[in-house]
């Protein structure tokens, strides 16, 4: 169905371009130009203005040859550190790729891309009718979404959207994924000399250290989990911390119980900066709501008759992670996120088995002829 040789040869490459968050400037130079010489009208949008990024989202589009479901394809571009200096490997005995072992892979989202590229390639080489077509690779998706948030979503004319950015393997469908909060906090405390006079002091350690062990973390329950994940402080070891900054987070599959934790993980700092006597700054941000897609929705049905033609088994599952898909359902585009087959993301033992790059790009394929 697919060319097999060209789509891993095209993995290889593509994640051999450094493109870390923010400096995707390089690949999506490659990718526009791989998406015109396939018959895709391209241009990049303003997201670069909005980010700070080094460019904007790559937007495609291909004319479809008849009607039907007017479909999405999106995967992102940037990816987490270290990502430079990428050497994949080819591992003949087990049938997988991998780095070198100093690096990440990049699979995370380069597999998505590859995919999209061969599927598309597949369907204008052998002349196979479609519905109308658009592309998006994101900028920014790691650590934020933004690339995604910055799209001008009253010019994307979709019906269905599918984003190949999931770690589980091919015929996968999430389709509940949770929203989070990030929580800032700046605790303002009192420097004293802490030899002399450490009681005239506040320390921003202690209202910290005090609000954190009464503070409901990690698994909260099915749907909900929280971290602190950032603390910064301290001047000197004869100076009683004067202030602490603390960045933390919150999710839930569930908006109601989001709400509640985050503002669980406010009122206990609160609580503690009050009982010290210390000042407190919060700055909190819903970074991206849930993922909430029923299991019989039509999109999910359609899905799996896709997956069908390829002989495998779509099945509804849920992440704990956000992804791109968030992002276009909150604003009006009805996606799932597609497993791909990408394995220990983020970090030096990622890798992807070929045979689930493979199936990927047949989806994308049959997905289209699915519309």
């Amino acid at each position: 169905m697919t060319n097999n040789k060209r789509l891993i040869d095209e993995f290889l490459e593509l994640v051999q371009i450094d493109s870390p968050t923010s400096k995707e400037g390089k690949i999506a130079k490659v990718l526009v130009n791989k998406l015109e010489e396939i018959g895709l009208t391209v241009e990049i949008d303003d997201a670069a203005a909005k980010t700070g990024s080094e460019t904007g989202n790559v937007i495609a589009r291909l004319k479809g040859t008849k009607e039907g479901k007017k479909i999405l394809f999106s995967s992102h571009m940037d990816t987490v550190s270290p990502g430079i200096g990428v050497k994949p490997i080819i591992d003949e005995d087990t049938g997988i790729i991998k780095s070198d072992g100093t690096t990440i892979l990049g699979s995370d989202d380069k597999a998505g891309i590859a995919a999209i590229l061969e599927g598309l390639r597949y369907i204008k080489e052998n002349n196979i009718d479609h519905t109308d077509i658009t592309v998006v690779f994101s900028i920014w998706e790691e650590g934020g979404l933004f690339g995604a948030k910055s799209l001008d979503y009253s010019k994307l004319d979709v019906d269905y959207g599918f984003v190949l950015d999931s770690g589980g393997s091919p015929g996968e469908i999430i389709v509940k994924a949770p929203g989070q909060d990030r929580i800032e906090v700046k605790i303002i405390g009192k420097p004293a000399h802490a030899g002399l006079q450490p009681e005239d002091g506040i320390s921003a350690m202690m209202v910290a250290s005090k609000a954190i062990n009464n503070m409901n973390l990690l698994r909260i329950d099915e749907e909900t989990t929280a971290n602190i994940g950032i603390v910064k402080g301290g001047v000197a070891t004869n100076i009683v911390m004067p202030e602490m900054e603390i960045i933390a987070e919150a999710r839930s599959l569930d908006e109601s119980k989001l709400d509640v934790q985050t503002k669980h993980m406010i009122d206990t700092f609160k609580n503690a900066a009050e009982e010290f006597g210390a000042k407190i700054e919060v700055d909190t941000k819903r970074m991206y709501s849930p993922l909430n897609i029923d299991d019989n929705d039509d999109i999910v049905e359609f899905t799996k008759r896709a997956f069908a033609n390829i002989n495998i088994e779509g099945k509804t599952a849920s992440t704990g992670g956000g992804s791109d898909t968030n992002i276009l359902n909150k604003n009006g585009i009805k996606a799932v996120n597609l497993g791909i087959g990408m394995k220990k993301a983020h970090t030096l033992d990622e890798y992807i088995a070929i045979e689930d790059l493979i199936n990927s790009a047949k989806a994308v394929v049959e997905i289209i002829k699915q519309a």
